[in-house]
């Protein structure tokens, strides 16, 4: 019997990203990691964790980014003046490309052939 490759989801514990835990489980044969990144969010992640595991991802991991993000994304972004309509932040676009280097290093380190999001 071959081994089941294994994928790492960004995973927000909602609707979309809660149905790709099955979806890739059962179409694909996947093991599915669900990864949860925090750039900032006030609500307590732990129960985002727990969904993923009661819906079938063999492993949960939240990784606590706020630091990164903020030197490395925000900081930067507010220096350069890189507001929308010159009043809004754009924190959204700006984790993309964190989120991105967080899927693939989790990915290597889990030895993971793919990554996905919702």
């Amino acid at each position: 019997m071959t081994q089941k490759k294994k994928v790492v989801l960004a995973y927000s514990g909602g609707l979309d990203t809660s149905v790709a835990i099955k979806w890739m489980q059962e179409k694909h044969n996947m093991d599915v990691i669900a990864l949860t990144i925090d750039l900032g969010t006030e609500k307590d992640l732990k129960p985002v964790e727990e969904k993923a595991l009661k819906i079938g991802a063999g492993k949960s991991i939240i990784i606590d980014a706020k630091e990164v993000f903020v030197y490395y994304f925000i900081f930067p972004a507010l220096q350069a003046g890189a507001l929308y309509e010159k009043s809004y932040l754009l924190s959204t676009a700006l984790g993309r490309p964190l989120i991105a280097k967080l899927l693939v290093d989790t990915a290597m380190s889990e030895g993971a052939s793919a990554v996905a999001h919702g």
